[in-house]
């Protein structure tokens, strides 16, 4: 399909009716990505969530020094609970490891440990194929202009 037959909107009832299609759709693809997700790094005892953190803090910006949890829960968009569960179950696995800051007791910075870069390093070509597979119907152009406009629903959503 390409992208000019996306663009019908004058077909469709009215704005809040495209608002409830668009949304239920970006549910059920969640909810696919997660599912879908958890077969592609299930192998290697990890769930989507871990994915996530661990790819997070295999950036660069977060390579040597790691990432405060705030900045990881910002980066994220998740809240402090869900992810102190997710990082004690990394640190539980030897994956990552959380290190008090100087001069500041309260602050932590979490980095990856040597197992979970390697870990990360494994789990890649899996991940990899996953988002080909998904992407497969997807030009590079559709999918660019797909991530732009996403950037631009979450930033949205982020004002609300």
């Amino acid at each position: 399909m390409t992208i000019a037959k996306l663009a019908e909107p004058d077909r469709l009832a009215d704005r809040g009716d495209i608002a409830n299609r668009l949304f239920f759709r970006l549910y059920q693809a969640s909810n696919l990505m997660h599912k879908e997700g958890t077969s592609a790094v299930s192998g290697f005892g990890t769930t989507t969530q871990q994915w996530a953190v661990l790819g997070a803090l295999s950036r660069s910006q977060a390579a040597e020094r790691g990432l405060s949890v705030k900045d990881l829960m910002e980066y994220l968009m998740v809240s402090r609970q869900s992810l102190t569960a997710i990082l004690d179950r990394l640190e539980a696995a030897g994956l990552v490891d959380r290190t008090r800051i100087a001069g500041d007791g309260r602050l932590r910075h979490v980095r990856l440990t040597d197992r979970g870069i390697k870990t990360w390093a494994d789990m890649r070509p899996s991940i990899r194929g996953f988002y080909e597979a998904a992407l497969a119907e997807f030009s590079v152009e559709e999918s660019y202009l797909l991530m732009r406009l996403l950037d631009r629903l979450t930033a949205g959503l982020a004002k609300l």
